[in-house]
């Protein structure tokens, strides 16, 4: 690519730039040079409409890539790299469809697997997902016309996520930046400030590569003008028409390597520090447990509705307790402390109906330790609860967790008598969840569990404030039978390993179907599941005492840096119309 700008004529408004003395008029300025490349109205050459719509749709795809079930971690910089440089120096209005088109790019096929719900509700959510990138596109083109912009930037994309993770219903958080760094270097920002930091991280560091790229690009513009400055100097001389002098060395080549290998450096410091961070205020080992695991699965996975059988549901995972509680006296396996269920182990409510009650109570006393049962606890007026419940082998049922974050049109249809009348197929939701409010600390055995269910992981409350309340390992029931064999797992469990790391604890993912695994608190997969296939499982895991920087600090991080890349886009303008005045 070859940069154009042009600058504005004189004050008399002349568009001829003023003559310049003989042998000066090829040297450039190379601050001025990387400068202009910010500007509104800037030009990457002729093809300049073709580089910027090429970088656009290669960072939606260098974050695809970046994110499981591909897990190109290290295109995750370079895609916040090419959406900057799609956009620097380009009018807002350019800047915003430009947004949309990386956010086009990477939102349709990441969250294909909606199209289990319909093409319509898979496109749907795609479209709304890319919306936001508009505004964060146009406010990077803004903010790069500031100093220190690889700052300013990174902040922007943290302040996205930020209101994506909120609104509209709840939000949707899918496919952050941070999601893409599951056990890398950049995660381990985590535990000082929750995904945004590592979002920030992963953001500064494309930054400082992109600037690093302008400043060198830059100067070896400024460069070659020089060189053609000194070959007329020693021309000159050597005709004896006394002008000039021999060349000098040196120069703007040779000097725009230095701020270049400056911000190289710099972005090395960044990722060199995610390695360091989890080791800052890192939690104690309180005491060792061991957890069983048992994956039922379930019938026609990758189906829309997997609750017409759920009586074989409920089967599949009570007997998956049976068979785990007979390999535990074959000395296959140590004797757990407690056994764990997936979400939706039984879609039959076993408060209401005394059969499934009794198949729950009778694989609680095989296997003779707590169990935590996923389940449907269902209301007077129809209504649900997707929860997770201590079913004691001697007492039954005991703590209860509530999903706090529930899933639009799977769990609940919002404003359903709207909704249903135009997609009929939203009527299979038969019942509409309602959301548990209280944190998921659950006492199972002596081991307090940070609990949270399936979609929670997504969000950085749920986890944290039960994590907050007492929780010494992570723990996240999940049933994604429907979405077996598209990435959806797969980027659900990349999620548990970042809150692993954010707050220094295992984590434990137990699944209907799969993917069931168990996550290092540095966020590296010690066991994992097929999918599709009944599997047992039973780990030794260090239940942690303490908490982390990031639990205590909670939104805090993000917060901050949210407002400090809408204050530069905010100073952007500003500047901007006193310079138009």
């Amino acid at each position: 690519m070859v940069a154009e700008h042009t600058e504005q004529g004189s004050a008399h408004g002349s568009d001829r730039p003023s003559p310049e003395p003989a042998g000066r008029e090829r040297t450039a300025n190379p601050a001025r040079s990387f400068a202009s490349a910010f500007a509104p109205g800037h030009r990457w050459g002729h093809r300049d409409l073709l580089w910027r719509v090429l970088a656009a749709v290669g960072s939606g795809l260098a974050q695809l890539f970046a994110l499981p079930p591909y897990g190109l971690w290290w295109l995750g910089p370079l895609s916040a790299a090419l959406l900057a440089l799609a956009v620097a120096g380009a009018r807002t209005r350019r800047a915003a469809w430009l947004g949309a088109l990386s956010g086009a790019t990477l939102m349709v096929p990441l969250v294909h697997w909606q199209d289990i719900f319909g093409i319509d509700v898979w496109l749907l959510i795609a479209g709304a997902e890319t919306v936001y990138f508009l505004p964060m596109a146009m406010g990077l083109a803004l903010a790069m016309r500031l100093p220190g912009w690889p700052l300013w930037t990174a902040a922007l994309w943290v302040a996205q996520e930020a209101v994506r993770a909120r609104w509209p219903l709840g939000g949707f958080p899918w496919g952050k930046l941070a999601f893409a760094q599951p056990d890398t270097p950049f995660v381990g920002y985590a535990a000082l400030g929750s995904s945004a930091l590592v979002t920030f991280a992963v953001a500064l560091t494309g930054g400082l590569l992109l600037w690093s790229a302008l400043r060198l690009a830059g100067a070896r513009r400024t460069g070659h003008g020089d060189q053609d400055d000194r070959n007329d100097r020693n021309a000159a001389h050597e005709a004896g028409t006394g002008r000039g002098g021999p060349a000098r060395t040196g120069g703007p080549l040779r000097t725009g390597w230095v701020p270049a290998v400056l911000g190289l450096a710099a972005g090395a410091a960044v990722v060199a520090g995610g390695a360091l961070a989890p080791a800052i205020g890192r939690p104690d080992v309180s005491h060792t447990v061991t957890v069983g695991m048992v994956q039922g699965n379930v019938p026609n996975v990758g189906q829309m509705s997997v609750a017409g059988e759920r009586m074989q549901v409920l089967n599949n995972h009570a007997d998956g307790v049976h068979e785990l509680a007979d390999a535990v006296r074959a000395g296959e396996y140590r004797q757990p402390d407690m056994v764990l269920l997936p979400e939706n182990a039984s879609d039959i409510d076993p408060f209401r109906d005394p059969q499934a009650r009794e198949t729950i109570d009778a694989a609680a006393a095989d296997a003779g330790v707590p169990l935590l049962w996923g389940m449907s606890r269902f209301n007077d007026d129809g209504t649900r609860y997707v929860s997770s419940v201590v079913w004691d082998p001697r007492s039954g049922p005991g703590e209860i967790y509530d999903k706090r974050y529930l899933v639009p049109f799977g769990e609940y249809v919002p404003f359903r008598d709207f909704f249903t009348r135009f997609v009929a197929r939203l009527q299979q939701v038969s019942s509409d969840a309602v959301p548990g409010t209280e944190p998921g600390a659950l006492d199972v055995g002596g081991t307090t569990l940070a609990v949270g269910i399936c979609f929670d992981v997504a969000f950085d409350l749920p986890v944290r404030e039960s994590v907050a309340a007492g929780g010494q390992v992570i723990v996240i029931p999940t049933n994604n039978a429907n979405y077996n064999f598209t990435g959806q797992t797969n980027q659900q469990l990349a999620i548990t390993q970042l809150r692993a790391v954010e707050h220094g604890r295992p984590a434990v993912v137990v699944s209907t179907s799969g993917v069931s695994a168990v996550v290092n608190p540095d966020g590296s997969l010690a066991y994992s599941s097929p999918e599709a296939v009944p599997d047992i499982h039973v780990a030794e895991l260090e239940a942690m005492e303490g908490t982390t920087v990031a639990t205590r600090l909670g939104a805090a991080p993000e917060a901050l840096l949210s407002a400090l890349g809408l204050g530069a886009v905010v100073v952007a303008v500003v500047l901007g119309r006193r310079r138009r005045a």
